[in-house]
C-alpha cells in the first residue's frame, strides 16, 4: 500500500493531521523531523545553529530519501522539497499532499523565532518570504493540496475522503 506523503510550511499541522488521518487509516506515522532529531542527538534549532541552513537541509534531505516504509503516513519538515532526490523517492511509493495554510494562519500558530521554532531558512527571511520561496516548489511536487481550515480533525477528516474518492487508497 502507497504511504501518505505530507508537505506544507511549518506550523500548518503535518505532524498533528498526519497522526489523525493515520489513526483514521490503520496506517503507521513518522515525521521526518523527530527522525531528524534523534539521529543528530539536537533539537532542529540546535541543527541549524552548530550545522547551518545547507548542512541542515542536506541531512533533512538524507532523512527522506532514507525511508523505507509501506501504508505509513510521513509527516515531513517543511524545507524537504529542497531535496528533490528525496522528495522522488517519497514519491515512489506515495501520494504527496500539500497542506496549505495562509501564511496569516501559520504566523499566529508560531511562537518565537522561526529558528526558536527549527524553521530552516536563511535569517533574515521573514515567514512570508519564505512562503513565496516555498509555495511553487510545494505546487510543483504535490499530487493533492488541501486548504487546512477547522480543526486538525476536521482537515484529517476531509483529507481521508478525497483520498477515497480520488481512488488513491
Amino acid at each position: 500500500m502507497k504511504n501518505i506523503v505530507l508537505i506544507g510550511m511549518p506550523a500548518t499541522g503535518k505532524s498533528t493531521v498526519g497522526v489523525i488521518l493515520a489513526k483514521l487509516l490503520g496506517y503507521n506515522f513518522i515525521d521526518t523531523d523527530i527522525l531528524l532529531a534523534l539521529e543528530q542527538k539536537k533539537t532542529l534549532s540546535q541543527i541549524i545553529s552548530a550545522n547551518g541552513y545547507d548542512k541542515f537541509i542536506e541531512s533533512e534531505g538524507k532523512i527522506g530519501e532514507s525511508l523505507k516504509c509501506e501504508k505509513t503516513v510521513i509527516a515531513t519538515g517543511g524545507s524537504m522539497i529542497f531535496s528533490e532526490n528525496a522528495i522522488r523517492r517519497l514519491s515512489e511509493n506515495g501520494i504527496v499532499i500539500w497542506l496549505d495554510t495562509p501564511v496569516e494562519e501559520l504566523e499566529r500558530r508560531m511562537v518565537g523565532t522561526l529558528l526558536d521554532r527549527g524553521v530552516a531558512a536563511p535569517s533574515q527571511l521573514t515567514l512570508h518570504e519564505i512562503f513565496e520561496i516555498r509555495e511553487p516548489l510545494y505546487k510543483k511536487y504535490a499530487q493533492l493540496r488541501i486548504l487546512c481550515t477547522g480543526t486538525s480533525e476536521l482537515v484529517a477528516t476531509r483529507l481521508r475522503e478525497m483520498l477515497i474518492n480520488e481512488k488513491l487508497i
